[in-house]
């Protein structure tokens, strides 16, 4: 969950917007997107292409190699997914889901900025023993490369980013476009620690990893909390 250069969130949100529907989205700049499939093999379906992906990488997977993962016939396969775009779309509207259902439980809590600094460092730390990371870099690398595929990690992360920015303007008593002037830089850079802590545990080299890898997890949670500590202690005046 995270912002790449690249992407059109990493400028800073200066107005309210209404809650992103992902897929009405996602169907009106992916003209191949189909929705995902509706029945209880969705979740199993879904990871066996992300197993896939970790395997044999975005590119090296073919869509050959995707619907024998799922133990789908390819013709099947590709009315469901008619390109690589549109699995990526999928993977993403689950993933969405999962993290609006997380922050939706944050802003319920006492303190929601305590309960988003509890949600970044348990993501944080967990990177060291999930293949997220791995996806991730292999996501952000066909962004680079493909228009669709990046239109869609963007607009992901604009509805992350958006998500965050709620939660911080409900735990400061704040209206939702003043939180968006006055701290998109610092949701930017949460973002950025969090993505960063997962994909550079498949782009590190191994010798550096065992040396270094305690201690720049240390550095990412401290700076995460002097964020997050900014945030907090800053008296703005509404």
């Amino acid at each position: 969950m995270n912002v790449h250069s690249l992407c059109v969130a990493a400028r800073p949100l200066r107005r309210p917007a209404a809650k992103l529907e992902l897929t009405t989205v996602m169907t009106a700049h992916s003209p191949d997107f189909r929705p995902p499939i509706q029945d209880s093999r969705q979740a199993d379906i879904l990871q066996a292409v992300r197993t896939a992906f970790i395997e044999k990488g975005f590119e090296g997977a073919s869509m050959q190699d995707l619907a024998r993962a799922t133990g789908m016939s390819v013709g099947n396969f590709y009315r469901y997914f008619p390109s690589k775009s549109a699995i990526v779309a999928a993977i993403i509207e689950r993933d969405v889901a999962e993290v609006e259902r997380d922050f939706a439980a944050i802003l319920t809590l006492p303190d929601p900025i305590e309960g988003l600094r509890a949600a970044a460092r348990k993501r944080v730390t967990d990177c060291e023993c999930s293949d997220d990371g791995q996806l991730w870099a292999e996501m952000t690398a066909a962004a680079l490369r493909k228009s669709d595929v990046a239109d869609v990690v963007c607009r992901m992360e604009t509805a992350v980013q958006e998500s965050l920015l709620r939660i911080i303007a409900g735990g400061k008593g704040l209206d939702f476009e003043t939180a968006c002037n006055r701290y998109a830089a610092h949701v930017e850079l949460l973002m950025l620690l969090v993505k960063g802590a997962g994909t550079r545990v498949e782009l590190r080299r191994p010798r550096l990893a065992a040396v270094n890898g305690p201690d720049l997890i240390e550095l990412i949670l401290r700076t995460i909390d002097r964020v997050l500590d900014e945030i907090s202690n800053d008296d703005v005046k509404v």
